[in-house]
């Protein structure tokens, strides 16, 4: 072969003058006699010798890669019936390839483990081999074999999977194995006798679990054939077996095959929830025994069946086009399989819960509400707790967060708030709605306070409970809450603005509305920050909850203004150079809202009053410039890709030691200069750091046209020039002269405005580039006074054309009504002929009566009543001639009748029956006639 030459000069290469010269010669003996020995135990002694000497020895390991792997894989296949000689080559087989410590190895580049098993496995024939040992009945043959396979995978991963792909029911013996119960007396005697050093608590089916569960991490086609080979069932049934979340180490290999299985992969989710079922996964996090005891291992478990429900509530892959629809089937199903209550008792109720099942355990809670309505409104409604004890989840959770010592805790339930009242204005309203202050604490019981106190009570004592013990790390957390209440909504906006809270000390002032005691918290924050940096995170969080509150929010613009304090001490924090990057960025967002979102008129208070004292402060391009340092930093520039945060995969290998998975100390993370908290890049979610990106567009655009445009109020059309009627000259002349007047100081405060602006942007060029500054500068201020006149100007056109346009619907409306005038004057006409027609008609007639009456002798009148008389007697005789005709009739139609009755009676019809039912339909359609009519 010429790998086995290679190896040979590998060998010979690596032992030169450091290696005995016998060693190699040595390990050719002990193959010569297991290849040709004749008596049995010669040959069982020394393949028990090699491998003595192939485990302790790297150089024997190499000098038995070069010619001892057709000597060993002989024996497996030619002499399966000496067991004891099976058991020894495979165990000869896993010494060269497992890595000798690197303590008693020669110091050498050459990985004889590796190197072995690269040359074992590029025949496809061994692994089939190998698989094929799976079979036997003998325990050692089946656990040595997965060791061998074991080893290989780490080693050779990729020819190992195609090989098992490729041999016939490769995968199904390796699923076999699963169900291995083999583990009697006799064996574990063998293995207190024989196997020193090996570990006694495994057996077949954890080395198989191993073995599957790398497998199946990366190769998507070993995952298809191991849930087709029932992998779902067996894994639950070993999960259940071996007691759930109290169960060893074996129940951490189930789950981690569970979650390989599932990652990515809409598929095979969607076969576990349409035939299994969740319940097997959901029983997993059932407390049983002492709820209180949580070892290390059951910790472990219970996280591991964690991140699987939350895999499958996160639905599956993102580039999966189904996945939108699996996940919102996920968790409709789990809500329906009672997961919430689950997931309640373990993070909520349960006292005893280490601080990491707890936060997964919220991070669960706030994945399957988001985005999911129906889930939200269940979460509302839940109770926890009896009797006198009894609360709302979302009271428990928010008192968790206000009085847990775990910052990761409060991150995590945060989380829940933020995912329900995310796009939920229904949700939004109903915690707003409970926004009622309460008397400050008194001697009763405060947890009892607590139970019976209203979310929005609780809210608003965390917020101001800093007043009486000096530290505002409750209400920080308060105010975090409460930005998730007021995001984009403006009615809890307004409602929250109209909350007026009363001084804790009725000596040391009054009631204040609620915005501006946030406010005044801002400030007492950054005098604690100076004293502890690792409560940095204070200022921002405040600062978060104003600039949401804020936005679209015209009123609490007005609310912050009211009090000309507030705006000195924003700018001077923007000007701070000890605050942090974040923080100037923040407080300039909130200074650049109330230019935006400014509708007063009141000097003073106005966008003018602010803009300009930005521009005194400091400058505009030095308030632009907060900006972009703010977009630079951590939080903000790695928010929009950063994924989300998963937790690492808690192997077998790999267990977390119990200071790993307890709170982690993020005190000493930040202190790296000027940088922020490293909480706040949990916090600061992308969808925030999106809107402080458009506002902070939307804010340039503001300020630059508030700067340059002068005060509508001043500004005059030009119709009022003109002399007004009755005016005399010399008012004409005054009133033309103090507008002038007025508009020469407009021009010059604007003039100014853009001087300074100019002066700004010309400086800003000058830092950039020293060449051509003063020309710059003159062109920057040329353009500005170009673009002020033409705004006038654009302006003044705009008033014209109003005026023109008015004037040209006057004109239209007078038209009109001479139309409608001219009109009614036609009406009018008309009508006047037509009275005098009727006038000439009636003057006839009484002319003619006249005449009548005049006339020679009397005249004759008809005789009317005769008339009458012999009209009657005529139409009485007509009547008597039709009623006669009528009679014949009747009288032929009676005969006929009769006919027809001896007829039908003949041939047996009640007749009687017949008539009624006849007259009953005559009736009917009488009616509907009727009603038509």
């Amino acid at each position: 072969m010429d790998l086995a030459s290679r190896y040979k000069g590998v060998v010979g290469l690596v032992f030169g003058d450091n290696a005995s010269p016998n060693e190699d010669s040595y390990i050719q003996r002990l193959l010569d006699r297991i290849s040709n020995g004749t008596l049995p135990d010669d040959r069982r002694s020394a393949i028990v010798e090699l491998q003595s000497v192939v485990a302790e020895s790297n150089a024997a390991q190499l000098a038995f890669g070069a010619s001892g792997f057709p000597v060993v894989v002989g024996i497996l296949k030619d002499q399966r019936d000496d067991v004891e000689m099976v058991r020894g080559a495979l165990e000869t087989l896993l010494g060269a390839l497992t890595p000798i410590d690197h303590a008693r190895a020669q110091k050498t580049e050459v990985h004889a483990a590796l190197m072995n098993s690269d040359l074992l496995s590029r025949e496809a024939e061994n692994i089939t081999l190998l698989l094929s040992l799976l079979e036997e009945e003998d325990f050692y043959v089946r656990y040595f074999t997965l060791q061998i396979l074991t080893a290989l995978l780490m080693n050779s991963q990729n020819r190992l999977q195609e090989a098992i792909l490729t041999t016939p029911r490769g995968i199904t013996r390796l699923m076999d194995m699963l169900m291995d119960r083999e583990v009697t007396v006799n064996y574990i005697l063998d293995i207190l006798n024989v196997a020193i050093g090996l570990f006694k608590s495994l057996v077949i089916r954890n080395e198989a679990l191993l073995l599957l569960t790398h497998l199946t991490r990366e190769a998507e086609e070993i995952q298809k054939i191991v849930v087709f080979e029932g992998a779902f069932e067996k894994i639950f049934s070993i999960i259940k077996e071996e007691g759930g979340s109290d169960g060893d180490v074996v129940v951490q290999d189930c789950l981690e095959l569970l979650k390989n299985l599932l990652r990515n992969s809409s598929s095979n989710q969607i076969l576990l929830r349409e035939t299994m079922g969740f319940e097997p996964i959901i029983s997993v996090l059932k407390l049983r025994g002492i709820t209180y005891k949580f070892t290390q291992q059951k910790t472990v478990n219970l996280l591991c069946a964690l991140e699987t429900i939350n895999m499958l509530i996160m639905g599956g892959a993102v580039t999966d086009p189904g996945k939108e629809s699996n996940k919102l089937a996920n968790r409709t199903v789990f809500v329906q399989k009672k997961l919430l209550d689950h997931l309640l008792m373990l993070g909520v109720e349960s006292q005893w819960s280490p601080v990491a099942v707890r936060c997964m355990t919220f991070k669960c809670i706030g994945d399957l509400v988001d985005g999911h309505p129906k889930n939200r409104d269940i979460l509302a409604s839940k109770v926890l707790g009896e009797d006198r004890q009894a609360e709302p989840a979302l009271n428990s959770i928010l008192r968790i967060i206000l009085q847990t010592s775990s910052i990761q805790e409060f991150v995590a339930a945060d989380y829940v708030f933020k995912t329900f009242c995310e796009k939920n204005r229904e949700g939004q309203a109903m915690l707003a709605s409970t926004l009622i202050p309460q008397p400050h604490p008194t001697t009763r019981d405060p947890l009892e306070d607590d139970v019976n106190m209203s979310f929005g009570s609780m809210l608003l004592r965390g917020i101001f409970s800093g007043e009486t013990d000096g530290d505002l790390e409750t209400c920080c957390r308060a105010a975090s809450i409460l930005s998730h209440v007021l995001k984009d909504n403006i009615q809890c906006k307004e409602k929250a603005l109209k909350i007026v809270l009363e001084s804790p000390v009725p000596s040391m002032g009054t009631s204040e509305p609620l915005f501006q005691r946030i406010v005044r918290y801002l400030a007492v924050a950054s005098s604690m920050k100076s004293q502890d940096k690792s409560k940095s995170y204070i200022q921002q969080i405040i600062l978060k909850l104003l600039v949401t509150w804020t936005v679209d929010c015209p009123a609490a613009v007005q609310c912050f203004l009211d009090s000309r304090h507030h705006l000195t001490y924003l700018l001077d924090l923007v000007s701070n150079p000890a605050a942090t990057v974040c923080i100037r960025g923040l407080a300039s967002i909130l200074l650049g809202e109330c230019v935006i979102y400014n509708k007063s008129s009141e000097n003073g208070k106005d966008a003018f009053a602010v803009v300009d004292a930005v521009s005194q402060k400091m400058g505009l391009t030095s308030y632009f410039s907060k900006f972009e340092e703010m977009q630079s930093s951590l939080i903000f520039s790695s928010s929009s890709e950063r994924p989300r945060e998963d937790h690492e995969p808690l192997t077998r290998t790999a267990t977390p030691s119990e200071a790993e998975i307890e709170d982690v100390d993020v005190a000493g993370a930040m202190d790296k200069g000027n940088e922020d908290h490293p909480m706040l890049i949990s916090l600061f979610d992308p969808s925030f750091t999106g809107l402080v990106k458009s506002l902070e567009g939307s804010i340039r655009e503001g300020i630059v046209d508030v700067y340059s445009r002068p005060k509508s109020e001043v500004a005059v059309v030009p119709a009022d020039l003109e002399q007004r009627s009755g005016e005399n000259e010399k008012d004409y002349i005054n009133r033309l002269k103090a507008f002038i007047e007025k508009q020469c100081s407009e021009i010059q405060n604007l003039l100014a405005r853009n001087a300074a602006l100019a002066e700004d942007v010309a400086s800003s060029g000058r830092n950039e580039q020293s060449q051509g500054s003063e020309q710059r500068a003159s062109t920057v201020m040329e353009k500005v006074h170009i673009d002020s006149i033409k705004r006038e100007l654009q302006e003044t056109s705009q008033r014209l054309e109003t005026i023109k346009s008015e004037k040209a619907k006057m004109e239209s409306e007078a038209s009109e009504y001479k139309n409608v005038a001219a009109k009614l004057e036609s009406d009018l006409k008309g009508l006047s002929d037509a009275y005098n027609s009727l006038e000439q008609a009636n003057y006839h007639l009484e002319k003619e009566v006249r005449s009548l009456k005049g006339g020679e002798g009397p005249m004759e009148y008809p005789d009317v009543e005769a008339i009458k008389e012999e009209v009657r007697k005529e139409a009485q005789k007509e009547s008597e001639d039709e009623l006669n005709d009528l009679l014949v009739c009747l009288g032929q139609e009676e005969s006929k009748v009769e006919k027809l009755t001896a007829k039908l009676v003949e041939l047996g019809v009640d007749v009687d029956k017949l008539l009624e039912d006849i007259g009953d339909e005559s009736q009917a359609q009488g009616e509907c006639e009727d009603d038509d009519q």
